[in-house]
């Protein structure tokens, strides 16, 4: 079940608790791609709020959005570059993404399976994909007054084990949003020292969301083919290897089986 597009741009672009999830989630992503110089670089979901960095830098942005949530205009004072689209079916070529972000938009989907293989089909050769998910111990995922709150939330182990099913190779994984999801002021004004508190602590503390890099991983050709076989090559040194009894039953005449006498 997708969230709308108005709902999610109220949450980041209007309420001071969103405002402060996307700098935060934005800090961990730039420190996983610190730069994206001449690369295509793209969001699914909802992840324009992540991809602001990248538009002076990267050569193409797109921002793509599923029908079910709605698109919205993107970025503000600048040409547009988010994209309404079927979940499953994007408008892109194969193989020409280098980098995807996905926020938002994997664990509301109603076909997440065909969505991972989309994702795979429009990455390139050593292309990186960075999936955003709530954390299913997190006090995010508990409550619904943040998208977070939506759709099935994750497990490390339950991510990766889905990504390896659909050829990815995970990489890197951190966890973001350690604050709790609330609006009150007190909370607010203390959210930076939950973060730098939550990432020393991680293996104590668990965040709001996940945030795991993954790689597209291509396999050999297994299919149906005709094998090629390699020639065996010179023969000139065959005879070398010969055993010595056989020239000798040539030369005396010596049959095999034979115990040398005749009748």
């Amino acid at each position: 079940m997708h969230l709308d597009v108005q709902d999610l741009r109220n949450f980041y672009y209007r309420s001071t608790l969103g405002r402060a999830a996307q700098t935060h989630v934005r800090r961990e992503l730039r420190a996983l791609w610190p730069e994206a110089k001449g690369q295509t670089v793209v969001g699914f979901g909802f992840a324009v709020p992540l991809l602001r960095p990248y538009l002076a830098e990267a050569k193409r942005v797109v921002g793509l959005m599923p029908g079910p949530q709605g698109v919205m205009p993107w970025p503000a004072g600048m040409a547009n570059v988010s994209v309404l689209c079927e979940e499953t079916v994007w408008p892109l070529e194969t193989g020409h993404v280098d980098k995807l972000v996905v926020l938002h938009g994997l664990e509301t989907s109603d076909y997440p399976s065909d969505l991972l293989q989309e994702c795979f089909r429009v990455l390139g050769p050593g292309g990186k994909v960075v999936f955003v998910v709530p954390h299913r111990s997190g006090l995010w995922s508990r409550s619904d007054r943040t998208p977070f709150g939506w759709g099935r939330p994750y497990s490390l182990s339950q991510l990766e084990a889905q990504l390896k099913r659909h050829s990815f190779l995970p990489e890197r994984s951190v966890q973001a949003l350690f604050q709790p999801p609330s609006h009150r002021r007190f909370w607010r004004k203390t959210g930076p020292f939950w973060e730098k508190l939550g990432a020393r602590l991680g293996m104590v503390m668990s965040g709001g969301v996940l945030i795991v890099e993954a790689s597209k991983r291509v396999h050999l050709p297994s299919g149906p083919g005709e094998p090629v076989r390699r020639r065996a090559g010179l023969k000139v040194l065959e005879g070398l290897t010969a055993p010595a009894a056989e020239p000798a039953r040539r030369v005396f005449g010596i049959r095999p089986g034979s115990c040398g006498r005749r009748g």
